[in-house]
């Protein structure tokens, strides 16, 4: 892995998208995924890559916003029910190469959304999540993440905000979280299949963690970052366009 060429760009790279993701209350698997996809990473290396990292980052992003009392109990539970369960399940398929390219091209959809604020305005009037609705999202997010090797919080974050089921600040409590329990069962769901995690891939979570301690300290607080998102809004539109043509 830390033979592929231009490497050392990807590590200089690598702390920034961190940085970026936890900021906002997420693991940055979906950015993660963009760069190796660039770098030309083997899928049955970006997956798991990907998952190990969210454990951390997002574990470090959930710290800062839970101690900062932003954290909604009930709303986390509504989707991460089902959500972990699923996670496994998708996390235990393998899927042809060419798929799984177009299927993550397409989720980068969402996080480019994400990372440009189309997603960005919150409703002074919350709704409480139904059963129903939180089975349904949590589901289809929990295998998409397990599947692909996303946390889903990228996709979580949008819809809880779109449907008023919560706040800025407490979306993106609630997704770190659940990016971290998803992280972990579809982990465990991929080395139960046989996937095997590469020793090299704990070098990027040391220098992912700088990252991510950094901006889940600010994001949890107030920090303005909007250039550095537009800049990492051109990557992720740049590995979309890859995966989708090559």
């Amino acid at each position: 892995m830390l033979q592929t060429e231009n490497i050392y760009i990807f590590l200089i790279i690598l702390p920034v998208v961190s940085f970026l993701y936890s900021s906002v209350g997420h693991g940055g698997a979906s950015g993660y995924l963009a760069l190796m996809a660039l770098f030309s990473f083997a899928p049955e290396i970006m997956k798991p890559t990907a998952l190990l990292l969210n454990l951390f980052v997002a574990g470090i992003s959930f710290y800062y916003y839970y101690k900062e009392g932003f954290f909604n109990k009930k709303l986390f539970i509504s989707f991460a029910i089902i959500s972990v369960p699923l996670a496994f399940l998708g996390g235990t398929i393998e899927i042809d190469a060419s798929i799984y390219k177009k299927i993550l091209a397409v989720l980068l959809v969402f996080a480019i959304l994400k990372m440009l604020n189309v997603f960005g305005n919150e409703s002074k009037s919350i709704k409480d999540v139904t059963l129903w609705q939180g089975l349904l999202v949590g589901g289809i997010i929990g295998f998409f993440s397990g599947l692909i090797g996303i946390g889903g919080g990228i996709i979580l974050t949008p819809v809880i905000l779109l449907l008023h089921w919560g706040k800025m600040k407490e979306a993106a409590a609630v997704s770190a979280l659940f990016i971290w329990v998803n992280s972990a069962a579809g982990l465990i769901g991929q080395v139960s299949s046989g996937v095997h995690i590469k020793m090299e891939s704990f070098v990027l979570v040391a220098i992912a963690i700088v990252g991510g301690i950094f901006g889940g300290y600010l994001g949890s607080k107030k920090i303005n970052n909007q250039k550095l998102r537009y800049i990492l809004s051109f990557v992720l539109i740049t590995a979309c366009l890859k995966l989708f043509f090559t």
